[in-house]
């Protein structure tokens, strides 16, 4: 790299996160100040073109809902005791297929727990969050590449499924300053939306090859927009259990799992080892570490650093398959994700490194993985 070009500063995930998300195309912030999202408030109000403070984080996904039923991407930030508020909405906007950007910046629970103290505790309510236990996709980010490009990415996915799209961060990548060379990042463009354009009469939720349905915002002049977070038919007519209201219902599952495939993103370092770390997010930075103090010692094992955490992409069974030794890495004490791949019993071959209260440390990796 041409040493003139690089342009050294010192920022945080939360800024490089909204400004990637900006200059994708997400056009408006709804908040509810919480800690530890609170600098992405504050970036946005600077950033975005429209900012709205909102009085609760119920109020929050109000707004956003109605922002997007009239073309707008918007997007908040929250930690769990505001998402636990949200997931009623989320759901809501589940069902009504409006694209928005949640950001959830994990923290120490349960309940309120402790503001300040990070965490990766929220995956397994992410799983489980919709009604039916219908997939959202979620991306978690592990550097400041991934932040920008991941968080493209999301409006992408927000708008082309017509979906809510959550970013998994945590406390500590959300919150703390690193040095890092900008030109290394890509440039984003915003992302194009087509609207429909036919004469016939608008069909909100019509079932076609694409599985996701033409959008169209509620403010055009020309055609009647029904959305409704209720079961309902291709019209928008509330429906109980008819044949058409099921075939769309079971839709909203199978678009996300179609596409997966086309948001699947993941880090596979591999140097020929039978022992493999599976991690995300800020526990990955420290697997890191630990795959380098291993090799110091003439120890050789492989990473694997999961950036679509779900829907859980069919890939990471293929990988995952080929080692007779996987350790997952996560600052939680349950395994989450561990759990959320391989189930509540884990097979012999797999185990878990965790930790509470602290940030998951390399030795804590290589002495619980027994490495």
């Amino acid at each position: 790299m041409n040493i003139e070009k690089k342009k050294e500063v010192i920022l945080e995930d939360s800024r490089v996160i909204m400004e990637a998300l900006a200059q994708a195309g997400a056009d408006v912030y709804i908040g509810y100040p919480i800690t530890p999202s609170n600098a992405m408030y504050l970036y946005a109000s600077q950033r975005f073109p429209l900012m709205l403070p909102a009085p609760d984080e119920i109020s929050t996904m109000q707004y956003m809902a109605g922002l997007a039923t009239v073309g707008h991407i918007p997007v908040t930030a929250t930690s769990f005791p505001g998402f636990a508020l949200m997931i009623e909405s989320i759901n809501m906007a589940y069902m009504m297929e409006l694209p928005m950007i949640i950001i959830l910046t994990q923290r120490l629970g349960p309940a309120t727990g402790t503001a300040t103290a990070g965490a990766q505790g929220d995956i397994a309510l992410l799983k489980g969050m919709i009604s039916g236990a219908h997939p959202v996709p979620v991306l978690c980010p592990a550097s400041i590449e991934d932040c920008w490009q991941l968080s493209e990415k999301a409006v992408e996915i927000a708008v082309q499924l017509r979906t809510p799209v959550v970013i998994l961060s945590s406390k500590e990548r959300a919150t703390t300053n690193r040095n890092f060379d900008i030109s290394k990042l890509s440039p984003i463009k915003p992302i194009v939306r087509n609207y429909y354009n036919k004469k016939e009469p608008y069909v909100p939720y019509e079932y076609n090859d694409k599985l996701v349905p033409d959008f169209l915002p509620v403010s055009n002049n020309q055609h009647q927009v029904r959305l409704t977070a209720s079961t309902h038919d291709q019209k928008g007519i509330i429906q109980h259990t008819s044949e058409d209201a099921m075939r769309n219902t079971v839709r909203l599952e199978k678009k996300i799992l179609t596409y997966l495939p086309e948001y699947t993103y993941y880090e596979h370092v591999n140097n020929n080892s039978k022992t493999l770390i599976v991690s995300y997010g800020v526990s990955a930075n420290a697997a890191q570490e630990a795959i380098k103090i291993l090799q110091k010692h003439q120890k050789t094992v492989d990473l694997l650093i999961v950036k679509t955490l779900l829907p859980v992409p069919e890939i990471l069974y293929s990988i995952t398959e080929k080692y007779q030794k996987i350790i997952f890495a996560e600052d939680n004490i349950n395994g989450q994700y561990a759990k959320i791949m391989f189930g509540e019993k884990l097979p012999a071959h797999v185990s878990f490194v965790g930790a509470i209260g602290k940030m998951l440390s390399p030795k804590d990796i290589i002495e619980g993985g027994k490495l």
